[in-house]
């Protein structure tokens, strides 16, 4: 394998000892405190105390114990993927399982709940294990190193985020559900949750003892492995399908918790534990304790019977600040192409002809969207009064997908140039989710916020996300891996923010539903002026700052060697982003990759200067969402798909494709 991870640096004389009593102590402490704080009945009497001491031994108690399993199971699950992989970042959540597990489950209590009555384990169990599948599939040829895995992982849950917010909006009536309880939820009612999970960890347990010397062996490289009589292939599936059934399990028993088999095994290397034994030991101990301790702390801060959070939406607030502190630590063969360098396609002769030929075609593909489209007799071409009396309806939303379109355009343009870095979208970088963070803190502040403070609370978010990528990865000289991946870091962090308000199952929740799914269908008046004068008013400066974009992927270096003024230059660039993402996210949905897709197709037919891949970005960008909000009105008609997460099923391949690319240009 390719991918190489430094080691982590342990403190001379660390103990796993001492860190362990620390740990038990802490979880002894927070339990009792728990116990001893829990809220009380209203009230006094024998009845009062009858439920009181139910509450105690068939709730509060299960719930402790729960989490203990639960914690150990993802633990244990991420230090095997972790070990098989070589990858010190793999976990349920970094590689789609839990995405794919969740889907399995949202396709089944939508559509077969017989499923789910006969065994919930093995739903979950194939979901995961077929995202699993196609991760490693897509990171074969670049022999599973860290980054590309990772990327791979966020790739395939984008598509299973896409679909299962597709069924719940399809199904709302049965599926709604699985949001709040695929956060991670451990409340208890009885011991059956503990019954059912505590011999399944055991069995993983032992299991995973006596795949102890196959594990330690892993470690080496595949050659080392195959001269020990390891038999690779065999041996990497038995243990990564144990990882997956322990997650599985976990997930279709309490739901998902985010990055806890991330950061379990992280944790115990920090502690001390270096060999294999002490790993299989360590991480799920540590991964106790961690869900344990946050539990409790869920618990002890919650008001009264209402929980301040689900137990596995707080776990993965932990995913992006040790995806951070990790980045330091990681190295990767993996070559990314500089939007820069030429391309092996030829530059083309004509680049404004075909610009020009581009804006016809684009013109012509909005009329045709207004006037074609399927009714209950059939296909149908409007013309004279049918096409005026469709106008108010279609007009709306083809106008804001295609100004969403050629602001996601500009926006990915723009990021790819200021990073240096072909992978760079607002999708991929998590500036999207950053949008959902400050939409999410104005459903907080305000009880019904306008639409202007949404937009203005989302363009906060998200430049507030650009810049913190920015930060973390200027240290690296805005290296592409490390800018990849403090983008997956922030997305992780943002994303984890925006569940735990899904998780509640009130209005705010719905309306973050509403917007993840980026539905054009209720857009009116309003949303399309503001999406045509926002692309108009943003998008005008862009020509003249052409300079900027053609100096910046060269490097800070460079740049200020001929005058330019980086951190200015850049800060500009940055805003101009957030507010070219937050516009169309908000209108859209944050998963559509047509900030990725559009500038990808513009340097692969051949434009190479920075104004004329611009314009061709605009264009393709517009183009994809018309497309893609047309194909969302008539391909299940009568009923719609929200043209977000339509075009995140056309751009995930697209992506998928690039990511298995063994080539590139020079």
């Amino acid at each position: 394998m390719d991918g190489t991870v430094s080691r982590l640096r342990v403190p001379a004389g660390s103990s796993l000892i001492p860190a362990g009593l620390a740990l038990l102590t802490l979880c002894v402490l927070a339990l009792g405190a728990t116990i001893a704080l829990r809220p009380q009945l209203p009230g006094g009497g024998t009845d009062i105390a009858t439920l009181d001491n139910i509450l105690l031994w068939d709730s509060l108690l299960p719930r402790g114990a729960i989490a203990l399993i639960a914690g150990g199971a993802i633990g244990l699950s991420g230090v095997l993927l972790q070990r098989v992989l070589r990858n010190p970042i793999a976990d349920a959540s970094t590689l789609g399982i839990a995405a794919g597990a969740q889907l399995a489950l949202t396709v089944s209590i939508g559509f077969f709940p017989v499923l789910l009555g006969f065994s919930r384990e093995l739903v979950a169990f194939a979901g995961g294990l077929i995202v699993l599948g196609l991760v490693i599939a897509l990171s074969w040829r670049r022999g599973l190193e860290p980054i590309t895995v990772a990327l791979s992982g966020m790739v395939m849950t984008l598509i299973a985020a896409a679909l299962s917010v597709t069924i719940v909006l399809a199904r709302g009536e049965y599926a709604m559900s699985i949001y709040i309880w695929g956060a991670g939820a451990l409340n208890q009612q009885s011991w059956s949750g503990v019954i059912a999970l505590a011999p399944q960890l055991a069995i993983g347990l032992a299991a995973a003892g006596l795949l102890l010397r196959p594990l330690a062996i892993m470690g080496l490289d595949d050659g080392g492995a195959r001269s020990l009589g390891v038999a690779l292939h065999s041996t990497r599936f038995a243990i990564l399908a144990l990882a997956v059934w322990l997650s599985a399990a976990v997930t279709a028993e309490v739901g998902i918790i985010g990055f806890l088999g991330f950061a379990a095994p992280t944790i115990a290397r920090l502690a001390g534990a270096r060999r294999t034994g002490q790993l299989l030991i360590a991480a799920p101990v540590t991964g106790a304790g961690l869900l344990l301790l946050t539990d409790c702390a869920v618990q002890l801060l919650s008001p009264g019977f209402v929980d301040l959070a689900p137990a596995g939406a707080a776990t993965a607030l932990l995913g992006g600040p040790l995806l951070i502190f990790l980045l330091p630590r990681l190295h990767s063969a993996m070559a990314v192409q500089n939007p820069s360098a030429p391309y092996r396609r030829r530059p083309l002769r004509s680049p404004g002809r075909i610009l020009v030929l581009m804006l016809l075609a684009a013109f012509a593909l909005f009329l045709l969207s207004l006037a074609v489209g399927r009714t209950s007799a059939g296909w149908q071409i409007a013309m004279g009064q049918p096409l005026t009396d469709l106008l108010p309806f279609r007009l709306p939303r083809t106008v804001v997908a295609a100004a969403a379109g050629a602001m996601l355009a500009a926006a990915g343009f723009l990021l790819q140039r200021l990073t240096g870095n072909p992978l760079a979208s607002p999708e991929v970088l998590g500036v999207s989710s950053g949008g959902g963070v400050g939409l999410t803190a104005a459903l907080f502040l305000f009880a019904f916020p306008s639409p202007t403070i949404m937009l203005i609370a989302m363009a906060l978010g998200a430049l507030v996300a650009i810049l913190v990528i920015l930060a973390i990865s200027a240290r690296s000289g805005f290296g592409p891996e490390r800018l990849l991946m403090a983008g997956v870091a922030i997305g992780a962090l943002s994303m984890a923010t925006v569940t735990i308000v899904l998780s509640r199952g009130d209005m705010r929740g719905y309306i973050l539903l509403t917007w993840m799914s980026g539905s054009t269908d209720r857009v009116g008046r309003y949303e399309a002026w503001t999406a045509a004068v926002a692309a108009l008013v943003l998008i005008a400066p862009l020509p003249i700052l052409s300079r900027w974009l053609s100096i910046l992927p060269l490097g800070g270096s460079a740049a200020g060697a001929v005058g330019l003024g980086v951190t200015s230059s850049r800060l500009v660039l940055a805003i101009l982003a957030a507010l070219l993402t937050a516009i169309p996210s908000f209108l859209i949905g944050p998963l559509s990759l047509t900030g990725l897709i559009a500038p990808h197709l513009a340097r692969l037919i051949g434009f190479h200067r920075p104004q004329h891949q611009l314009a061709a970005s605009l264009l393709l960008g517009g183009i994809l969402l018309v497309i893609a909000d047309w194909l969302s009105r008539v391909a299940i008609y009568p009923y719609q798909i929200p043209v977000g997460l339509f075009a995140a099923l056309i751009g995930g391949p697209y992506l998928i494709w690039h990511l298995t690319r063994k080539e590139t240009s020079q």
